[in-house]
């Protein structure tokens, strides 16, 4: 019986996320506090106070989002010890990524935090609001999705920037090709294209800007071997080379997120359980979507930190 951890992305943030775990656990806590010393400000009041408005800026939800991952990550790791929470693989969902190997020692939480809080802006200023959008496509499976994505470009960008799990791709690129993509789904057998509620047409080509700006930023620090392989999202299979995984951040920027992949690898090569550490339960449904043999659940409060000890008795770990 093998695990693996996974770390959630932008989407899943929600006023209160991670208070739980700062009221229970004084490691909780403190990754809370490093996290807005790193950022010279107390995000975490945003986070348990809002209003959502702000909580969901980029550049706010991605470095809050990586900080409740972390903190309950901590509590774990302080509760069972490492040696029985080690996972065999991690994971993260974009920003997750970020989460996932500070996670497994390649940065720290400070440092994870700054490369957020610039990533978010960064992807933010890239494109002019409402010069771009997303698209997720219900009902879509990948090779129509590419497809469509292509006729619809018309020499704009449009691209597949999310392959979540059967049934549900997500498209990006301008505004107008979204547009256009929105009217040509039902020739392509896709039931329906919803525009996606977000700032900027995140992990298309259009984010070269932010890709650029976080390539130096990365260039700039002295990345660790993980403690763990990290199933990365531009090759979805383990990487654990320092050097690649820092041209493999630069590059998910503009690059598709191979999540359906991803965990079909992980799934493939053993994992019978796959534990999603932090706010929501995206990550755990989208697997139960990718491999409905693989058990998820997730790890986000007090009362699952209790339960991750019930299983790890149950396996005799604990």
């Amino acid at each position: 019986m093998t695990f693996a951890f996974t770390f959630p992305g932008q989407g899943s943030q929600s006023v209160g996320m991670g208070q739980n775990l700062a009221q229970n656990y004084a490691v909780a806590r403190a990754v809370f506090d490093e996290v807005d010393d790193a950022l010279g400000e107390r995000l975490s009041a945003v986070m348990w106070e809002g209003p959502e408005a702000t909580l969901t800026l980029t550049f706010n939800a991605q470095p809050a989002l990586m900080a409740v991952s972390l903190a309950a990550f901590a509590v774990l790791k302080s509760e069972y010890g490492w040696d029985a929470i080690k996972p065999v693989y991690v994971a993260g969902h974009s920003l997750g990524e970020y989460s996932a190997l500070a996670a497994v020692g390649v940065f720290s939480v400070s440092e994870a935090a700054r490369l957020l809080r610039l990533r978010g802006q960064a992807m933010q200023e890239a494109v002019p609001q409402g010069q771009g959008a997303m698209l997720a496509l219900l009902g879509a499976e990948i090779e129509p999705a590419k497809k469509l994505a292509a006729a619809a470009a018309e020499g704009e960008v449009s691209q597949v920037a999310n392959d979540n799990a059967p049934g549900q791709i997500v498209i990006s690129g301008t505004r107008a090709a979204m547009d256009r993509a929105a009217k040509l789904a039902p020739e392509y057998g896709i039931r329906r294209a919803v525009p996606l509620p977000v700032s900027a047409p995140f992990h298309c080509a259009l984010m070269s800007p932010a890709a650029e700006r976080m390539a130096i930023a990365l260039a700039a620090l002295d990345l660790k071997v993980p403690e763990v392989p990290v199933v990365t999202n531009v090759t979805a299979s383990p990487v654990s080379d320092p050097s690649l995984i820092r041209s493999l951040l630069v590059e998910q920027v503009t690059g598709v997120v191979r999540w359906r992949e991803s965990v079909a690898y992980m799934v493939d090569h053993g994992v019978a359980t796959l534990f999603e550490i932090g706010a929501g339960k995206v990550l755990t449904g989208l697997a139960k979507r990718i491999r409905s043999e693989a058990d998820a659940r997730s790890v986000g409060t007090a009362d699952d930190i209790k339960s991750f000890g019930d299983w790890l008795k149950a396996r005799g770990e604990g």
